[in-house]
């Protein structure tokens, strides 16, 4: 097609224009740029242990989403996405055969082992064929090399201790700025259609109307959110205090998702957070967010160190626990049906519309591995599966800490459900909202339907086992806070402050889960 010089610029999860090297470094170094994205067979195959699909419905509706809105965003920079279906080894085999013209492929390195295969077997192609490959790092808050470690080897166990060493001794890079224009597509070359859901064999997800993420994937859509979570409403401001809820949009900043597969970048966010605290405020909530930007870090390069340990039974201390692989409980706690309502609302609430809170996850992977001492990894591929936010590094890098064979400098922490549900839900709405066979049952109540009298229950229309199951597992810890909450149909005392307050005295827990002594959360 042309004997100018092309670079291939191989996009994976790092879906936008702002902040993104890859193009910079194209721009600078090519004629034409082809910015490819392939939609890889082996990211809608089985799971690795249980088979669960790879890529539920919710993500995949959000990934086609992105797709679409950086095509619109690289069509306005006199550029366009180029879309393949196939491996990415074979696609680019197949366009620099094609276009004659490549000097380059270029690409955002990856740490777990699927994706560092496909870059080694791109690699192999490109070799065989006289291409160069060039690689950027571009997917952490903080640079893999300006981090305070020699080695990746000296990388802490232990979060804080990872933390307080990033905090002083590295500096965050500044973000690369939004190009104006690209270089264009060498001439002739076809664009790509974006698939549909059922081509990529999966179906069109409903959208629930209680969702506590209601939005659309996208560069665009990230930039709009941060804008109006920031700027627009200053609820970054007050971050610390509501992250823990349960209901609606604002609680936390749900940039998750977003993060997840590059659509913002995780140093964007940290400089508008520096903006905000020079023009608004500066206080905890927003030193909260770059917490959490940490901690995403953190099990991202846990991974470089570990490999794949992430994903092995015995975690990253090569501990023995005699896990159950009982289908039985297991479908119990996937469908929501564990008769703990606190668990089962949370559940479905991920069943239904790809979300949980953070406090439920915390809560319902306890569950699963300290109450049903069921294989941790079966909770951890239903993640991958049902969220919308899957990161691979974050999802089993928490599901290890919760199971007791991660980064965690404690032993046998274990989330005590009820009083969960009584701190965090202490009105019982989130638990009438996602289990409705519950709704008759006012106040706190709602948390231990099995501790009623039957009068109560029939007054409720509930009928244990019938329309709501008993708990298929008691936990002895449970007791000591039944008798707290007021009995009977009547509201909770608790609850009088609505569905999202957090008791002042646990306004912390969030990070009590990493830090606390405390045996009963």
């Amino acid at each position: 097609m042309s004997t100018s010089r092309t670079i291939i610029c191989l996009l994976r999860n790092d879906l936008r224009l702002h902040d993104n090297e890859l193009f910079h470094w194209a721009q600078r170094n090519a004629e034409y740029i082809v910015p490819l994205y392939c939609f890889d067979p082996r990211h809608y195959a089985g799971t690795y242990n249980y088979n669960l699909p790879k890529t539920g419905p919710f993500r995949l509706r959000f990934l086609l989403e992105s797709i679409r809105d950086l095509r619109n965003t690289l069509l306005n920079k006199s550029s366009n996405l180029v879309v393949r279906r196939g491996k990415p080894e074979d696609v680019v085999a197949e366009l620099i055969k094609q276009l004659g013209s490549v000097s380059t492929v270029a690409f955002h390195e990856e740490v777990t082992s699927e994706e560092l295969n496909v870059e080694k077997k791109v690699k192999d192609v490109c070799a065989q064929m006289k291409v160069k490959v060039h690689t950027c790092w571009g997917s952490t808050l903080y640079h893999r090399d300006d981090l305070p470690f020699h080695h990746i080897s000296r990388l802490p166990d232990v979060y804080t201790q990872f933390r307080k060493a990033v905090e002083t001794q590295s500096m965050v890079r500044p973000a690369f700025p939004t190009l104006e224009q690209l270089k264009p597509l060498p001439s002739g070359l076809e664009e790509g259609a974006v698939p549909t859901a059922q081509e990529l064999q999966q179906t069109e997800p409903l959208t629930d109307p209680r969702s506590a993420f209601p939005c659309s994937g996208g560069e665009s859509q990230a930039l709009a959110r941060l804008k109006h979570y920031f700027w627009d409403t200053d609820a970054v401001a007050t971050y610390k205090e509501t992250r823990n809820g349960l209901i609606g949009v604002n609680y936390s900043t749900k940039f998750a998702p977003w993060l997840a597969m590059g659509c913002i970048s995780p140093r964007y966010i940290y400089h508008q957070i520096k903006q905000y605290e020079r023009e608004r405020t500066a206080n905890q909530s927003t030193y909260w967010v770059i917490f959490e930007l940490l901690w995403r870090d953190y099990f991202k390069f846990v991974a470089v160190k570990y490999g794949n340990r992430l994903f092995q039974l015995k975690g990253l201390q090569d501990k023995s626990v005699p896990w159950k692989k009982d289908m039985k409980l297991f479908n119990a706690w996937k469908d929501g049906r564990t008769g703990v309502p606190f668990v089962d609302a949370n559940m479905r609430e991920l069943a239904m519309t790809g979300f949980m809170s953070n406090r439920g996850r915390q809560n319902v992977a306890s569950f699963l591995t300290k109450d049903l001492g069921l294989d941790w990894r079966m909770g951890a591929e239903l993640f991958e599966y049902l969220l919308i936010d899957h990161d691979v590094c974050s999802n089993y890098g928490n599901w290890l800490y919760s199971a007791g064979i991660g980064n965690d400098p404690r032993e046998n922490r274990k989330f005590n459900m009820i009083k969960q549900g009584l701190d965090y839900d202490n009105n019982g709405d989130y638990v009438r909202q996602w289990v409705p066979e519950l709704q008759g049952i006012r106040g706190a109540d709602v948390h231990t339907p099995w501790t009623l009298s039957t009068a109560a229950l029939s007054h409720a229309h509930v009928s244990l086992d019938e329309t709501y199951p008993t708990p298929i597992v008691m936990a002895p810890e449970w007791s000591r806070h039944v008798n707290k909450k007021s009995s009977g149909t009547g509201p909770s005392p608790r609850g009088k402050r609505g569905p999202s307050h957090t008791p002042k005295q646990h306004r912390d827990r969030g990070i009590d889960f990493y830090f606390s002594r405390s045996k009963n959360l």
